[in-house]
């Protein structure tokens, strides 16, 4: 009976190279599967990037709107009357998509220390360091933030830190420098000086934080911005006279803030700290300053100067280091 014997044999031999076609196939459809992961999961993260960086963009108006608005209204008048219109931009947002504000009230205290910390004291040590120091030196101390960012991030759980980060980090850092300008330090000045480095430890860490708090929606902000609005009122109350724009123009520089630098800018940089490339958001941030120049010359409010073009140079050159790291970690 050697036939049915080799008959056998070959039906066991068939059966084991289909268990490892299959088997092989099983692999090859898990490993599909976590690619397919990992590029979903890396376009996410470019997409959130993206949303911070529109704060960066944002951010980079701030000088001219306020410009538009004459000068004339007090500082934290103007602080309560911007973030008030952001919070009453979440608002509107809230009752458009038919949420609840309240579901959004309900916080950890670390969140709501680091979320109303980071918005008002930020701008409480940014007036009182323009109050005791020339205001050049306060910009280019207060735009440590960026810098820090991308220093302190590599403390973050699952983050991933190159050279190249804190080289386009310092390089983006020495345009910003080269593009504000310095006044040479006076220990005359020592207040203002201490209250713009609270200021960058201030926002960089708020920024940071907010990584670990991902799972807080962002509509969070809203509450934030409203607890600030609420507290720069009673500053202003305390210490100010309330002084009203007398123009057009000046209402829509405030507008402008409430709805921009002020306002839209504060919800996606939450997005973006939370589920973007911290370390790139950092660096891409020197862009602020340079963005806020040239819209100053755009609108004949500033002159074009050699040192403009080399900040320019400096701050891309930094971002494109930055941006590079940021692909190879991936």
């Amino acid at each position: 009976m050697p036939f049915p014997a080799a008959s056998e044999l070959v039906k066991k031999g068939l059966s084991v190279v289909n268990i490892g076609i299959s088997a092989k196939a099983a692999a090859s459809g898990s490993e599909e599967i976590s690619i397919h992961s990992d590029v979903t999961a890396s376009a996410k993260t470019g997409l959130a990037t993206m949303i911070g960086a529109i704060s960066i963009v944002l951010w980079g108006a701030l000088a001219l709107l306020t410009r538009l608005t004459g000068g004339d209204v007090p500082p934290f008048q103007l602080l309560a009357m911007t973030f008030t219109l952001a919070f009453m931009t979440m608002v509107i947002s809230w009752i458009w998509r038919w949420r609840s504000p309240l579901r959004y009230l309900r916080q950890p205290w670390l969140v709501w220390v680091n979320g109303v910390g980071g918005l008002a004291g930020f701008h409480l040590l940014y007036f009182i360091a323009q109050t005791h120091a020339p205001a050049v030196s306060v910009s280019l101390i207060a735009y440590l933030w960026p810098l820090l960012i991308v220093l302190f991030s590599a403390l973050l759980p699952g983050e991933s830190f190159r050279a190249g980060h804190l080289a386009g980090a310092l390089l983006a850092f020495a345009g910003c420098a080269l593009l504000i300008g310095g006044d040479s330090f006076q220990s005359e000045y020592m207040i203002g000086y201490l209250s713009a480095f609270g200021c960058a430890l201030i926002w960089s860490g708020y920024s940071v934080i907010s990584r670990l708090f991902s799972a807080v929606p962002t509509d969070t902000v809203g509450w934030f911005c409203g607890v600030t609005a609420v507290l720069a009122w009673c500053i202003h109350l305390l210490i100010e006279t309330t002084v009203w724009p007398q123009q057009w123009i000046a209402w829509l520089g405030v507008l402008g803030l409430g709805l921009g630098p002020v306002g839209i800018a504060f919800f996606t940089w939450d997005y973006g700290v939370k589920h973007g490339n911290l370390q790139l958001l950092g660096v891409l941030a020197y862009g602020a300053p340079l963005l806020s120049v040239l819209l100053l010359i755009a609108a004949d409010m500033a002159e074009p100067e050699l040192n403009l073009l080399l900040a320019c140079i400096a701050i891309v050159v930094g971002a494109l280091l930055a941006a590079r790291a940021s692909r190879a970690a991936c």
